[in-house]
């Protein structure tokens, strides 16, 4: 096997196109993002011969802690993951040497079975004390249905919501795909984090990921306004026929005017105008279980509309100096604090 820079995004898009379990942290357009944020980044295709077995996208993260190398959602392997695994191991290693990190961060999108498991353990991997700022776990919906059988499969409350929000003419779904209106999404989404005090991403990276995805027409913006109002807002991207429920923020003290149910429903019927045949609501905790985690809420809210969960394996950590071990006490006091 041979790995080499993958510079095609023909041959990199064609390879995920067949590819089942993935989201757009692994495209082409995640690595221009990463670029635009300053972020060094590698394509990797693992080659046997001529034949691509399996890629994997690799940015440089610098953060004021540490220097790390991070896979979101990769590698992107269907077939002898062991030895695909083990053979990109060993370029990482070479690439964390020379750009002086301090360990390497993935966060796979296998399925949670013994012998995923088994792989990253065997090669001396440990599960990360925070995950890598993408889901390990999420409820899907398939929504290669009617409309109609999509809300037969719904929560009885969430389609009683739905139904009778779409008849409140104080209630209002907008759709977006300008540039310009990020700042109004970011405007919310700051008011929220003020109030339940948690640290939003940028505006810069905000405004990035929304501008890479436009130049394919990949992403849109919801808002819904109450009264004129807007309350409620959400970033959805669309890509290979999956549409992501990425970010979304709603104003708390609206929290019983149900918008939000109307313009998930706008959000996924979109969705399938644009040809998806599945619904990613990005992040799902168990709300029995972990009732008290910040997710709970919003996780009860995604099941209403019907679907699976699917959970991957942890995020996991190879470290690559001592300096890590730093890295790891620091988020595992900062998950304590958190509650997570």
């Amino acid at each position: 096997m041979e790995i080499k820079e993958i510079t095609n995004k023909e041959i990199w898009e064609d390879f995920l196109l067949r590819y089942k379990e993935k989201t757009f942290l692994s495209s082409w357009n995640w690595g221009e993002f990463q670029k635009m944020m300053g972020n060094k980044i590698w394509r990797l295709g693992i080659y046997d011969k001529e034949k691509l077995l399996g890629l994997s996208l690799v940015s440089k993260i610098i953060a004021k802690r540490d220097t790390f190398l991070l896979i979101q959602h990769g590698p992107n392997i269907n077939v002898f993951k062991r030895e695909i695994f083990k053979t990109l191991l060993e370029k990482l290693k070479k690439i964390g040497k020379k750009e002086k990190a301090s360990f390497i961060r993935i966060n796979p999108l296998w399925e949670k079975t013994e012998e995923n498991k088994a792989i990253f353990r065997d090669l001396e991997f440990r599960e990360a004390p925070m995950h890598a700022n993408s889901y390990e776990s999420t409820w899907k919906l398939d929504i290669n249905f009617s409309e109609d059988e999509l809300l037969k499969n719904m929560r009885k409350t969430t389609r009683y919501l739905i139904r009778k929000t779409s008849l409140n003419q104080n209630i209002v779904i907008e759709k977006s795909m300008k540039s310009d209106d990020v700042k109004i999404y970011q405007k919310l989404v700051e008011e929220v984090a003020a109030v339940q005090k948690f640290i939003p991403f940028s505006f810069k990276y905000v405004k990035n990921e929304f501008n890479i995805f436009l130049k394919n027409k990949e992403v849109m913006l919801f808002f819904g306004k109450y009264q004129g109002k807007i309350i409620s807002s959400a970033l959805i991207i669309f890509w290979q026929k999956i549409g992501f429920y990425h970010q979304a923020a709603l104003l708390p003290q609206y929290h019983k005017i149900p918008a939000a149910y109307l313009l998930q429903w706008e959000a996924i019927k979109e969705a399938k105008k644009r040809g998806c045949v599945l619904y990613d609501f990005w992040g799902y905790i168990n709300p029995k279980k972990q009732s008290k985690h910040p997710w709970a809420g919003p996780t009860l809210f995604k099941m209403g509309f019907g679907g699976y969960k699917k959970e991957y394996l942890k995020t996991q950590d190879f470290p690559l100096s001592k300096k890590y071990w730093l890295t790891f006490i620091f988020e595992k006091l900062r998950k304590i604090k958190r509650g997570l």
